[in-house]
């Protein structure tokens, strides 16, 4: 299981790292290290022919799962469907979920986990083009 470690941080910002996905393994939860507010953030692995190993639901919380590689299957109360690299799926509260690696490589993941219907202002809507001095 891989250890988040703290790179940087400021007033404004923190900057957290699980190291490299490549060879990543088991699940790491960030919020406390990274200080999330808002969401909680997790980076997941299963070996080849392993599932999760319990199905769970949220009471508040819609849960995204983003399949960085790998493929497999992914169940949601009675519905299974294939997911993989690239696969971006959305679960809503109250309904159970599972994923399973059917790939012969590990299945990398995150999974973005915050309160459903919370989802205010995004993108340009939310956001303002601002002038600061290019650093880069």
């Amino acid at each position: 299981m891989s250890e988040v470690k703290i790179l940087n941080s400021g007033e404004k910002f923190s900057h957290v790292s699980v190291g490299s996905l490549k060879g990543f393994e088991g699940k790491q939860f960030v919020k406390d290290a990274a200080g999330e507010t808002s969401c909680e953030i997790s980076f997941g692995s299963l070996p080849s022919g392993q599932a999760v190993p319990f199905f769970h639901s949220h009471k508040e919380n819609e849960e995204n799962y983003i399949i960085l590689s790998g493929a497999g299957k992914f169940q949601v109360n009675g519905d299974v469907f294939d997911v993989a690299e690239g696969s971006v799926i959305r679960v809503a509260t109250n309904c159970d979920r599972n994923l399973k690696c059917t790939s012969a490589e590990p299945m990398v993941y995150i999974c973005i986990q915050a309160k459903e219907g919370s989802l205010g202002g995004y993108t340009m809507t939310d956001a303002e083009i601002t002038e600061r001095e290019n650093l880069l």
